[in-house]
């Protein structure tokens, strides 16, 4: 794999950086409470999705990553930009409250699903954002359904395939490990999600970090592994986004190493590749109001 340098000599696109001084700090968080919109039911081709909906404006859907729900967006970041857009937030197939049928699942069918779930709540067009696994959803409802999406950000994703570039077989046998108690579950989970330094800086960090309400069957995680190991990727299709894409990664995510942020910048003509400095996979959780700021501004500025 060639260097982020050498990669980033060849993207002819407007790079952003966001410095983080010191890679410790994050974004204020108050003691405030914030409200949590009512969760919802509607019918999409042959299940029924459970989804929120916060904020007047232009729609912009959140597509989760994998095996998650939609209650752990940060409630900050979306405070953030349902102040300024309709933000669609939802459980996939299978996942939460969210209903599956038999068979097995897969990356396009999550993306038919998204392009249902708009069609249903009478949405025509929307910014689409897609974190992790979401961004591998995001990119196939832009290639199957181009006319369903504006503008699209894809968060700490990559093309999937043979071309992208994979964690380390650590990180790897870190994700798989299901030993010990529920504690160290979690414990190894955050310490993949989040650069090790930043963690031990932050000890309030536990106080404010979105605990899932809502439960998902075991099986249904395994078929949503499945779907994701199935998946042949976008390398060879990305040329066919028409959308203006932003694209944004953390320098120290070892879930999806940053490398993949340029494979897709360079890929997707007209892109926007964001770094944010010292952020790992859930950057979202580190830096919520500077993550909305850069989607806002992307979505007003971008052509």
């Amino acid at each position: 794999m060639k260097s982020i340098s050498r990669i980033s000599s060849l993207i002819l696109l407007l790079v952003l950086s966001v410095a983080i001084n010191g890679c410790i700090g994050m974004d204020y968080r108050g003691e405030k409470n914030h409200s949590i919109a009512e969760a919802l039911s509607v019918p999409v081709g042959d299940i029924n999705i459970s989804y929120r909906i916060m904020g007047q404006g232009e729609p912009i859907v959140l597509i989760m990553g994998y095996g998650s729900t939609m209650d752990m967006w940060d409630p900050h970041f979306l405070e953030n930009l349902s102040s300024k857009y309709r933000v669609i937030v939802f459980d996939n197939r299978g996942m939460g409250n969210s209903t599956a049928t038999p068979g097995n699942f897969s990356i396009a069918q999550f993306a038919n699903d998204t392009a249902g779930l708009m069609a249903a709540l009478g949405i025509e067009r929307a910014h689409i954002l897609g974190w992790s696994m979401g961004s591998f959803v995001a990119q196939e409802l832009a290639i199957r359904h181009p006319e369903k999406v504006n503008k699209i950000i894809l968060y700490a994703g990559d093309c999937g395939g043979k071309e992208a570039v994979m964690p380390s077989s650590k990180v790897l046998s870190d994700l798989a490990n299901n030993s010990g108690s529920p504690e160290e579950r979690g414990m190894r989970l955050l310490d993949l999600l989040f650069p090790k330094d930043w963690l031990s800086k932050q000890p309030a960090f536990y106080k404010w970090f979105p605990i899932p309400k809502e439960t998902t069957r075991p099986e249904n995680i395994e078929r949503q592994t499945q779907a994701i190991a199935t998946w042949a990727g976008s390398f060879g299709r990305l040329g066919s986004i028409e959308s203006p894409a932003l694209v944004v990664t953390g320098t120290e995510d070892v879930i999806a190493p940053p490398e993949n942020a340029f494979i897709l910048a360079q890929k997707i003509n007209g892109s926007w590749l964001v770094q944010f400095n010292g952020a790992g996979h859930g950057l979202m959780y580190q830096y919520p109001d500077r993550l909305a700021k850069i989607v806002e501004d992307f979505i007003e500025l971008s052509n």
